[in-house]
């Protein structure tokens, strides 16, 4: 069983029902992310266990993207849309482009208060936008009561013979105040309860009509990297979590042995070949309390040999200081906090490897940076080396990349 929930904006239920879903098949299930979005992913392994795999059209080709779609699923394949099912169309990400590619039917979570006969004219809106599109069923999310969803159902299978409705969320549960489901990803006690309000009204029965069609899959449709000798030592915590699950399985595939450390542990870094340390956070208050003492570590970094590959927090965290809070000093870079984010969206760099960027840091000075990275032809500096120790604002993914790969972290010093 594989299907995508998706809706027409951002904030219409799609993460709530998402959600509920992958609690109520959590033994089964795999996780998709459609897009480059880290919190999301997160999210999906803390409520079922599983990691959970983006999908991204902009970073990935399209032999590429069904590879890694048809390598991690399960008996249950679950894939979250990112904003509207439309949006990214310009960069040929969005839900539509990547359900459309996979051959995915699609789930819409239609927002059903304060109207009715008005849902299945957006319902038509949609669907005839492009006549392709794969949307097969919808959800109705904050409706008042049965009547009211039988009111939009009747007008929906009237106008629709190929569109399954699948049941309802009734507005206001309960279980959902003084929830802000999908940023606290502490507290997921509360899932359980959620996942039943949610599911009440929704015959999962149903989906088994929902069908994924034939996709043909090349065997290995990236650069085959020969596993090394070399050893890998991995930041992976609370502070440096932005990590694509696949960069993960592909390191351990190219390394004889990748060792993970908890910096808010204050775990000193083993003797390895090379360190790779993700995105996250590390200049917030409650991230940088976290860190601010863990002086084993920072040592550990500091007297590290071999090659260094920071992402975004991680090179933040490599330099001196973020306003006053003082980082490890490896590299000598000074970042200042703003309140408008400075890179948003998908960049590339110059060797062409594409990623996307999302920071409200900027160093206080240029001097030293390269790698100009570029958002429709323009952009600016956004990476620093020092001797073995590398720092880039831009997030990727590693197996396309395999130049990367061996640039930063394989070769010889």
């Amino acid at each position: 069983m594989t299907f995508c929930i998706s809706a027409i904006s951002s904030n219409q239920g799609k993460t709530i029902i998402t959600t509920s879903l992958l609690y109520h098949f959590k033994k089964k299930v795999r996780p998709y992310k459609i897009g480059p979005d880290f919190i999301d992913p997160q999210f999906h392994k803390k409520v079922c266990g599983e990691w959970s795999v983006n999908l991204d059209r902009f970073m990935l080709d399209d032999e590429q993207l069904k590879w890694m779609f048809k390598t991690y699923q399960k008996e249950v394949s679950i894939l979250e849309g990112v904003m509207g099912y439309y949006d990214g169309m310009d960069r040929g990400a969005s839900a539509y482009d990547v359900t459309k590619l996979l051959k995915v039917p699609t789930i819409l979570v239609l927002d059903g208060s304060g109207s009715y006969i008005t849902i299945s004219a957006v319902l038509k809106g949609l669907k005839e936008y492009k006549k392709d599109s794969t949307i097969r069923a919808v959800i109705l999310n904050k409706l008042s009561s049965k009547n009211h969803y039988k009111l939009i159902k009747k007008q929906i299978e009237k106008d629709f013979s190929d569109i399954v409705v699948l049941g309802w969320v009734k507005k206001d549960l309960k279980s959902l105040k003084d929830t802000h489901l999908g940023l606290d990803l502490e507290d997921i006690s509360k899932i359980e309860d959620i996942s039943k309000d949610v599911l009440e009204h929704i015959e999962l029965e149903k989906f088994s009509s929902l069908v994924q069609g034939e996709i043909e899959v090349k065997e290995y449709p990236f650069e085959k990297v020969k596993k090394t000798d070399k050893t890998l030592a991995m930041v992976y915590d609370k502070n440096f979590s932005f990590l694509y699950y696949d960069n993960l399985q592909f390191l351990k595939e190219v390394f004889k042995s990748v060792h993970l450390i908890d910096s808010t542990k204050d775990e000193s870094i083993p003797d390895a070949d090379a360190l790779f340390i993700p995105g996250g956070y590390v200049e917030s208050d409650e991230a940088y309390s976290r860190i601010k003492t863990s002086k084993a570590f920072k040592e550990s970094l500091k007297s590290f040999k071999g090659r260094v590959y920071a992402e975004c927090a991680g090179l933040l965290y490599l330099g001196d200081r973020v306003d006053e809070k003082k980082m490890s000093g490896v590299l000598p870079l000074e970042f200042s906090l703003q309140k408008r984010f400075v890179r948003l969206g998908y960049y590339e760099n110059e060797d062409g490897v594409k990623g996307h960027c999302f920071h409200y840091t900027k160093p206080d000075s240029l001097d030293g940076w390269f790698d100009r990275l570029t958002k429709n032809g323009k952009g600016e500096y956004g990476s620093f080396q020092k001797e073995n120790v590398f720092g880039t604002y831009l997030h990727t993914l590693f197996r396309p990349n395999a130049d990367l790969v061996r640039k930063r972290l394989l070769d010889a010093l």
